[in-house]
C-alpha cells in the first residue's frame, strides 16, 4: 500500500506507489536492529569505532537506531515528493539527492541528539555521494544496475 494512498496534487502522485507502507515499516525495523547489533560488535571486538567518532558509550543505542531509522525515511521520502514535484519520475537521476537523500534525513534527526557538527556530516555527505556513485557504476558494468548514476 503506497503511504500516500494514491492521492496526487495537480494530477501527479504525492510520492509514488513505490513508497509503501511495508518499506517504511521493514526500514525502520531493519536499520533499529542493525543499530544494535553493530553496537553489539563494536562492543564485543572492543573496536571502539563509536568513541572514535564521539559517540559517547553512554548513548541510547535504541533511541540512536530509531531516529536514525526516521531520519533515513524521512530522507527518502522527503526526496520522492520533491521529485514528484519537480514532475520526475522514478528511478530518474536527481544528483546529489539520490545519492544522499539518507545522509540528509539523518542529519534532521540525529544532529540535535548526537551534535556531531558540520565537518563529521560533510565528510559523511560527501563519502555517501561518491561511493554510491562508485558503487551504482560498477552495478551497471557489471549487468546488476539498471543506472549509470
Amino acid at each position: 500500500m503506497p503511504v500516500d494512498g494514491g492521492k496526487q496534487i495537480n494530477g501527479m502522485p504525492i510520492l509514488g506507489s513505490h513508497k509503501t507502507w511495508r518499506g517504511v515499516i521493514c526500514e525502520l525495523i531493519i536499520c533499529t536492529l542493525l543499530t544494535q547489533y553493530f553496537f553489539w560488535l563494536d562492543r564485543l571486538y572492543q573496536m571502539d569505532i563509536y568513541a572514535h567518532l564521539g559517540i559517547s558509550s553512554s548513548i541510547n543505542t535504541w533511541l540512536l537506531g530509531v531516529l536514525l531509522s526516521i531520519g533515513i525515511i524521512f530522507g527518502d521520502i522527503f526526496f520522492a515528493f520533491v521529485k514528484r514535484r519537480l514532475r520526475l519520475k522514478p528511478g530518474t537521476a536527481f544528483i546529489p539527492f539520490d545519492q544522499t537523500n539518507y545522509v540528509i534525513g539523518a542529519f534532521v534527526f540525529l544532529e540535535p541528539y548526537l551534535h556531531m557538527g558540520i565537518n563529521f556530516w560533510g565528510t559523511l555527505f560527501l563519502l555517501t555521494f561518491l561511493i554510491h556513485i562508485l558503487c551504482n557504476r560498477l552495478g551497471y558494468n557489471l549487468g546488476l544496475h539498471k543506472a549509470k548514476w
